[in-house]
């Protein structure tokens, strides 16, 4: 009886620890949306456009921990709608938030502590505004898509046309318009020998728009009104990035011919060998990286074998690889395994936080042992099916991010010396009984925002993407460090980490969406890093030029939060 009431009990707590997860992962990923009284309605928004229906509706961040609970929110039917409720939102003292599909960690959309009553009106891209269709533009093979699809959407669409992406974010379900304010990325450069394709880039999204079109203010209106900006217009280089201090409502973008892509994955070598300082030889990042172009590294916190993923491209499909005909094709990693859920939900309820070692060594046993149950080691297909592998299912977790931009030749040493440094901090800290990271350490590489890869003359350089070129800098190193929220001492770790890569590399930019400007127990809060550290990583000139343009095309800053107010401001 007490052997099984224990058992019971045990298979109990895991499953209530499970369903949490998974619990917490739908909220997080489907707003709550409560219709409106029409006459409530009326009364809190008196001459709120009648076409546009409002409801109420909850807002969560990628990990619940920027919520907002009650506010206003409407889901204009097509684009045309949209500048009415921004003008009403102008007259009448509210603010404006676009929502996708919240995939994001920073506050650039709402606010920790935004409340009901704030004036804050959401308004969903993602219900609407989800049009494609091929574009006949004179470039080349272009798609024409609203601002809410979702990326799977869009490269399902592009490759029944045969159109395809060089390299995209992991997650299917971002919305274009979302990504694009973030210049969202994928991981590639030119392999060994490779010559780019027409219609492609190895930068991030937004260097591939041909045109955009966006609410903005007309002063001869004295009203906003959509407006379309070509890539050659001087005005459309802040809003291929803008963080959020505009409203896009529809894009050209470019594509080009898609291609078979294989992804071979594997957990044999240590990192030691695979982050080895430059010339050390052996199976290293950078080798990988010379022979296919397409590289990332999951490294799993106190272990010694990442997961290492090389994408190549293939014409055919190779004798070995397995035929993928849709993507997410890493289940283990789509769905919290039992194993991961418990250890998780142990150390979120019981604050036992000292078992990161057993959970990192959890996932990679999870991910080794999975990678051959599912015959996902060795996978082949169109390229969205190799690229999209992050569902909203996924155990959501923090991320910091930053963007090193440097030569491709320098690649290893700066994997090398990051690695190194983390590797050490985190034992020193682990010493003194402290576990501030318990997910991975995420390394992927790109080009550059090269304005010629889209074929249009005169083509203008995103202003805020982090992948903007600099003098003596071809490629970008993009570093991540995942923990669960709440982690004790993270804060204070990743202060540590980002001050090193500041110190330590020039070309160091912060990942917008991402977690950046750390305090010793907060997040998006260190003044030098938001005053001065990043606004001097792309230069006053270009910083400025941003954030006047963006204020000119919204004077009475209809789009924004007290967040975005205090950032982009002229230094």
């Amino acid at each position: 009886m007490t052997d099984g009431s224990a058992n019971n009990k045990s298979w109990n707590d895991g499953w209530s620890r499970r369903g949490f997860l998974r619990s917490a992962a739908v909220l997080a990923a489907v707003p709550v949306l409560l219709a409106a009284d029409p006459a409530v309605a009326a009364a809190e928004l008196p001459g709120f456009p009648p076409e546009v229906a409002l409801y109420r509706s909850a807002y969560r961040n990628w990990v619940g921990e920027i919520t907002a609970d009650g506010l206003w929110a409407c889901a204009p039917a097509d684009a045309e709608q949209v500048p009415a409720v921004v003008d009403w939102a102008w007259r009448n003292g509210w603010r404006v938030r676009a929502r996708g599909s919240s995939h994001g960690w920073s506050p650039l959309t709402v606010t920790e502590g935004t409340a009901a009553d704030d004036k804050v009106l959401l308004v969903d891209t993602a219900t609407h505004l989800t049009g494609l269709a091929l574009d006949s533009g004179g470039e080349g093979p272009a798609v024409r898509a609203g601002a809410g699809v979702g990326l799977e959407a869009l490269l399902t669409f592009l490759e029944g046309h045969g159109l395809g992406l060089t390299a995209t974010p992991a997650p299917g379900d971002l919305t274009l318009g979302g990504a694009l304010a973030i210049d969202a990325h994928g991981t590639a450069v030119p392999a060994d020998g490779e010559e780019p394709l027409p219609g492609h880039t190895y930068g991030s999204l937004s260097n591939l728009v041909l045109s955009l079109t966006a609410v903005v203010w007309d002063e001869d209106a004295g009203a906003y009104v959509l407006r379309t900006f070509r890539r050659d217009e001087a005005d459309c280089a802040a809003l291929l990035t803008h963080l959020g201090r505009a409203l896009v409502t529809e894009v050209v973008l470019r594509a080009g011919a898609d291609r078979g892509l294989r992804c071979v994955s594997r957990t044999d070598i240590p990192a030691g060998e695979l982050f080895a300082a430059p010339g050390s030889g052996g199976r290293t990042f950078d080798g990988f990286l010379t022979r296919s172009g397409r590289v990332e590294a999951i490294w799993f916190a106190f272990t010694e074998y990442p997961w290492l993923k090389e994408w190549s491209v293939a014409p055919t499909k190779p004798l070995t690889s397995r035929h993928v005909t849709s993507p997410y094709n890493y289940p283990f990693s789509d769905n919290v395994p039992t194993v991961v859920a418990d250890l998780v939900g142990r150390m979120v309820s019981d604050a036992a936080w000292y078992l990161a070692p057993v959970l990192g060594n959890a996932q990679l046993d999870v991910a080794a042992l999975g990678l051959v149950t599912t015959l996902s080691s060795d996978i082949w297909g169109a390229s969205k099916n190799t690229l999209l592998y992050i569902k909203p299912t996924t155990l959501r977790i923090n991320a910091n991010g930053y963007a090193v931009l440097t030569e491709r030749s320098e690649v290893q040493r700066v994997v090398h010396e990051f690695t190194s440094f983390y590797r050490e901090r985190l034992a020193a800290y682990a010493a003194l009984g402290r576990f501030p990271v318990n997910g991975s350490v995420e390394i992927r590489v790109t080009g550059l925002d090269d304005p010629g890869d889209v074929g249009v003359a005169g083509a203008q350089v995103p202003l805020l993407s982090a992948l903007r070129p600099e003098d003596g800098a071809d490629t970008a190193v993009w570093l991540d460090v995942l923990t669960l929220p709440g982690t004790p001492y993270a804060e204070a770790f990743l202060r540590e980490l980002e001050r090193f890569l500041f110190e330590r590399f020039d070309g160091t930019r912060v990942e917008w969406s991402k977690g950046w400007a750390y305090t010793e127990s907060g997040v998006w809060s260190d003044t030098e890093v938001l005053g001065t550290t990043i606004p001097a990583s792309f230069g006053a000139a270009v910083w400025n030029a941003a954030v006047g343009t963006l204020d000119r095309l919204d004077p009475h800053r209809v789009f924004g939060n007290g967040f975005l107010d205090g950032l982009l401001v002229a230094r």
